[in-house]
This record gives structure tokens, C-alpha cells and sequence, in this order.
């Protein structure tokens, strides 16, 4: 472990919730220090400055301590009101020997510019937006594409995306990788973090954290997590796992594991600190994936940095999915039922949501995180303890995550994991992704909208074939065999989602902004009756993961034709009211619909907030468009 000096920044500055009154920053520091926060921007001909400093406006900056090197800031500023569509710069600052220094890096502007800045949009003119980011896939980082992007926008004089919405999976709490794992628990050390007190390990010599650091076990973590009986005819006696990922050899426990994660997949700070070699403990076949592992992670490391400038200069909206915490995060009734009766599985889910909680959540909508700060703050002096317990019931029972930006049109966020419909006919059939209640709140919010930009991380329009094959796995019982979640497998749920979109009150245009599947494709959906909304689906999926290719080259071509225009498949599901027209891809052979590249989606946007066009980024200076093609409609 290396023991060189930390910085005083370990993480950010993130732009986060951003508008004419107000500006939100979020960052990790080593040390409890004073920041001062410099506005500037040109207006009739001459220089405005704003200047906040956490003496002075003490309200505005709220510090959290986290560990005995690592305390988390949000810097939530009630600001004279901004200029609209005018770049504003920024610096943050902190008291030193001689006065105020930057403590930002060299780097984190762009080279034309001598400091980070951004904008208030008038209008939402342009999006970034993807899920699925996995550090040791063998694939490139989208975020990495996104900064040259940015990088050559400036240069050119040109404009930049307004905002970046993470539609899930910022991390993989169930696929961790053995290099990312080692590295976590070394940074755990330097850091300093309390032990948590931790019960119902598998194996009954683990009573805390510092009992599981100090016997890692990587790739071995599976057989710790929690098990429940397995009560049939044929399995009676037999235990199964709670998390049935398959990748959960490294699976996250502690709550330390699940915050200093976010810290290894947003910067490189902290990788600096840490020694990568092999641990001694791995046999023959363990250290074979460790070195394979390994090379995908440091090539993963190398565009930490564009990453960490992207989030400096574009405010983020954030929301979580399933790998954020596990896999099959309340797929189902069942599920709940054991995840939450099992005081293992029950401190995991909570420790990743109290790590969403301070890394996402917090920025999203600060002033809820207000009435949260005393109980959080007592939560990390002492993890595992009745404050803990306290808040993490609150976290998995009372909150609702979803959120509203108040852009033109409106960024609405929805949450599609706690406010689930569950299936009354069966404790196993996939929960609707939001129930009654959260659908008729979402209705009241989009009233009376002319257009909206709506996020839900998975598709509300899927590809039909994939979703006929998860509800025929679901009736033969193995709905966690194909992640059987989306918006069409639970009654509820469909007719409320696509009732909303008939509304007479509902807005007239609707842009869908979706990931999770590791494929990207664009959907223009139309009623037959044309008195419906205009609704364009766009996924865009993974930032770094991708689909095994030849198979979603053959569910593509099946798709299109097994649902062609004239297929009476079409008429035996739920949306045959609905004429859903897939876009093809700009130079790709065959008329393929689904790209499977890792990337990142942008989305053009008119005066009405009308998306104009759609391309992936796939490259450092590669797009592949969209196009639609209305003519080849599919009747759904």
C-alpha cells in the first residue's frame, strides 16, 4: 500500500442539480477543510463574480465524515440568478498558508479553457445519456468518448450537451472484478474507516468488516452470502442463494466496500495509493482470471481521468438498477421476502442504497438529503449500530427516489425498484415495475407538460421477441434465469404506463430515455387512432458492457420477422394498439435495429422538445445515427 500524502481532493468536483438560483457540487475530501466557490461569467461587456466561502454561508455547505480520511461535500449554493446559455466558469478553492488555492487539478479544464465551467440551459437542446458501466469488460469506456466530444465542441466554438443522465448500473455491487476488489480493501485501510458490525455470516467466525478484510477471499465471496431453504419435493432441506447472480464471486458486503467502490469507478485518485499485484491467497485457476482481469481494469484506468472532467462540466442526474446493488434486486414477491427477512442480505441492500444515497442520491435533490444528515452522520461514526439500522429501514421502506428537474421540457426521473406492483397471483411472478400509487403521482407530475423527458432505466418499449422469451421463462418458474423485468411482464403496471400516455391531459411529446439491456436501439411509437402522444424510446446501453453479439444478431433478425407489420403475433400482446416503428442503423448491412457497441447516446432536441436526432457515440470521434424510417412500421 502505497503511503504517500492524499490530497486534499479525492473525488469530484461533480456538477450536479444546476439552475438560475441554483448550483450544486459534490466532491470527497481527505480532510475537513474550508472551500470558497468563485462564479464568474461575462455579461454587458464586462465580468460577474459570485463568491461563496463555507465561513460565510455556512448553510450552503454540508461535510459529512465517512472515515478518518475521507469526509463528503455538497456544496448546495442559493445564487443571484444566472444568465441563461453563457458559459460560467468555476473555481474551489481552500485556505492555505498564504490565502485561498485551487485544490483542482491541472487537468480537469479543457485545454481551451483556463478553468471548468457550464451553463444553464433556456432550452434543453442536447443530451448525453447511458447505463451499464462496468470496469473489466473487454470493451471502451463511453464516458471517455463523451470528454472528446466536449473537448472538441469548445474547440471548435461549438455548443455543448446540456445535461448527462446515468440511467443505471454506475456500479456493479455483483460483479466485482478480483484486481477492483484487492484495490478496495487497500483504500478501505488508507482511509481509515470504523469496523461494522456485521451478522449471519455463512460461516460463523465472521463477526465484523475487520474480520472479512482480513480474510478476503477473492472469488470465494459466494460462499459467505445468504442462503434460505430450499422447500420442495424434490430439494427439500437444500439451501439456495438469496443473490442468484451469477458473477457474485466478489460480491460487495460492507458499506465501506460499497463507498470507496464508487470512489475506484468515478477517479484515479485513489488508484495511485494502491499496490495490483496478485494476492499470495489465489490458486492456479484464480490467479489466471486475476491477470486477465487485471489488464481490462488499468485500461479502464486510463480514462478515469476524461471521466472525472466530463462530470465537472455537465450537470448529472443520476438513478440507480439492479447492479448498483444486486442483480435481481426485488425482481419479485419471493425474492423480498427472503432478501428482507435475512439479516445479511437486509444489511447489503441497505449499505448499497445508503452508498447511492450519499454518491447519487444526494445531488439529485439535495434539499431531501436535509432531514437525512443527522441520522447518516451518526450512521457512519458507528455502521452495523442501531442508528444504522434505523436509517436503512427508512432507506429500503419510506423513500421515494425518484425525481424532477425543472429544465424546459422537464427531466422526470423515475425509480422502477422500490415502488414496485407486486404480483398477487403469485410470489414469484416479476413485480410491475412501479405501482399504482407511483404511476398515478408520475400522472399529476407530467400534467398538463407540452413535452417531457422521461428516464426509466429499463425500456417502457422493449424488444418484443426478448420479452416473449423472459415471460415464457417466468411460467416455467426461473424468472431470475432472464432477468425477466420489464414493463409489459406485469399487468399493472403495462395498462397503467400506456394509460398515462393516453391521458387527454398527458403531454403531446414524449422522449423515453432507457438502458440496462447492454444494446441500444430507437423506437418511434404512434397510436393507430392518432389521438395519442408522439413517443420516441431511446435506449442506450452499456457505457462499458455489451450483448454476446452473435446472439443479438439472431433475436434481431427473429424480432423482425416474427413481428413484421403483417405478423398476427402482433395482435396477442399488449401494445396492439400501438404502431412502434424501429429506426435502422446508419451504415449497418442487413437492416439491423440493435447496436451492440459500447458507447454513449445523445439526443438533438428542437424548440418543442421534440427529439430531431438520435446517434451512439461509439468512438473518439465515431457516431452511428439512428434513422428513422416510418414507412416499415411494426403494429404492436
Amino acid at each position: 500500500m502505497n503511503k504517500k500524502p492524499l490530497p486534499d481532493l479525492l473525488a469530484g468536483p461533480i456538477l450536479r442539480r444546476v439552475t438560475r438560483e441554483q448550483v450544486a457540487i459534490w466532491m470527497a475530501l481527505s480532510r475537513p477543510i474550508e472551500i470558497q466557490i468563485e462564479l464568474s461569467y461575462s455579461e454587458k461587456g464586462g465580468v460577474i463574480h459570485q463568491v461563496f466561502n463555507s465561513i460565510a454561508h455556512k448553510t450552503s455547505f454540508r461535510i459529512i465524515k465517512a472515515a478518518d480520511a475521507l469526509y463528503y461535500g455538497l456544496v448546495d449554493l442559493k445564487v443571484e440568478p444566472l444568465p441563461t446559455e453563457t458559459e460560467i466558469n468555476y473555481q474551489v478553492l481552500t485556505q492555505d498558508n498564504h490565502g485561498w488555492a485551487t485544490v483542482l487539478p491541472s487537468d480537469l479544464h479543457y485545454p481551451s479553457r483556463s478553468l471548468p465551467s457550464f451553463k444553464v440551459p433556456q432550452k434543453v437542446r442536447q443530451v448525453l445519456h447511458g447505463s451499464c458501466r462496468n470496469p473489466h469488460t473487454d470493451t471502451e469506456d463511453g464516458l471517455v468518448f463523451a470528454d472528446c466530444k466536449i473537448d472538441q465542441a469548445l474547440q471548435q466554438g461549438e455548443s455543448v450537451p446540456d445535461l448527462l443522465v446515468f440511467s443505471g448500473d454506475q456500479i456493479y455491487a455483483d460483479d466485482v472484478s478480483g484486481p477492483m476488489l484487492n484495490a478496495i480493501h487497500q483504500v478501505i485501510a488508507r482511509l481509515g474507516f470504523p469496523p461494522e458490525s456485521i451478522e449471519a455470516f455463512r460461516d460463523e467466525s465472521l463477526k465484523s468488516s475487520s474480520d472479512l478484510y482480513d480474510r478476503p477471499a477473492l472469488y470465494r465471496r459466494d460462499r459467505l452470502l445468504p442462503t434460505q431453504d430450499q422447500d420442495s419435493l424434490f430439494f427439500s432441506g437444500k439451501k439456495k442463494p438469496i443473490f442468484t447472480t451469477v458473477n457474485g464471486k466478489n460480491h460487495l458486503i460492507t458499506l465501506a466496500e460499497f463507498m470507496t467502490m464508487y470512489l475506484m469507478v468515478w477517479y484515479t485518485t485513489l488508484w495511485t495509493h494502491v499496490e495490483l499485484s496478485p494476492p499470495k491467497s489465489l490458486d492456479q485457476e484464480e490467479r489466471i482470471k486475476y491477470q486477465s482481469e487485471l489488464k481490462r481494469v488499468e485500461h479502464f484506468i486510463e480514462g478515469l481521468s476524461s471521466a472525472r472532467r466530463l462530470m465537472a462540466h455537465i450537470p448529472v442526474a443520476m438513478i440507480f438498477d439492479d447492479p448498483d446493488i444486486s442483480d435481481d434486486w426485488n425482481l419479485h414477491r419471493a425474492w423480498e421476502e427472503s432478501a428482507y427477512g435475512h439479516p445479511l442480505s437486509h444489511r447489503i441492500i441497505s449499505n448499497g442504497l445508503i452508498a447511492y444515497l450519499i454518491h447519487q442520491g444526494w445531488g439529485n435533490n439535495p434539499p431531501l438529503f436535509h432531514s437525512l444528515f443527522d441520522g447518516l452522520k451518526k450512521s457512519l461514526i458507528a455502521p452495523g449500530g442501531d442508528d444504522h439500522t434505523q436509517l436503512s429501514e427508512h432507506l429500503i421502506r419510506g423513500m421515494h427516489w425518484g425525481f424532477q428537474w425543472e429544465t424546459e421540457p422537464p427531466l422526470v426521473v423515475l425509480d422502477t425498484r422500490t415502488q414496485r406492483w407486486r404480483s398477487e397471483r403469485s410470489a414469484e411472478r416479476p413485480s410491475g415495475l412501479m405501482d399504482w400509487e407511483s404511476l398515478t403521482d408520475l400522472q399529476d407530475q407530467i400534467k398538463g407538460k407540452a413535452s417531457v423527458i422521461l428516464v426509466s432505466p429499463a425500456p417502457v418499449f422493449g424488444v418484443k421477441l426478448i420479452e416473449v422469451i423472459q415471460k415464457v421463462i417466468t411460467l416455467l418458474g426461473k424468472p431470475l434465469m432472464v432477468d425477466a423485468e420489464n414493463w409489459m411482464a406485469h399487468p399493472g403496471s403495462a395498462n397503467g404506463i400506456l394509460n398515462i400516455f393516453r391521458h387527454r391531459q398527458t403531454p403531446k411529446i414524449f422522449t423515453i430515455l432507457s438502458g440496462d439491456v447492454h444494446y441500444s436501439f430507437v423506437y418511434d411509437i404512434r397510436w393507430r387512432n392518432k389521438e395519442g402522444p408522439e413517443i420516441c424510446q431511446i435506449c442506450s446501453s452499456g457505457i462499458r458492457n455489451t450483448f454476446p453479439d452473435q446472439l443479438l444478431v439472431i433475436l434481431d433478425k427473429l424480432n423482425r420477422v416474427l413481428y413484421s407489420p403483417r405478423s398476427p403475433l402482433n395482435w396477442l400482446t399488449r401494445r396492439r394498439r400501438l404502431r412502434v416503428s424501429p429506426r435502422k442503423l446508419q451504415g449497418m448491412a442487413h437492416g439491423r435495429r440493435l447496436l451492440n457497441q459500447s458507447g454513449i447516446g445523445l439526443v438533438d432536441f428542437d424548440d418543442n422538445g421534440r427529439p430531431v436526432r438520435v446517434s451512439q457515440v461509439t468512438g473518439l470521434h465515431v457516431s452511428t445515427e439512428f434513422l428513422p424510417r416510418l414507412e416499415e412500421s411494426v403494429w404492436h
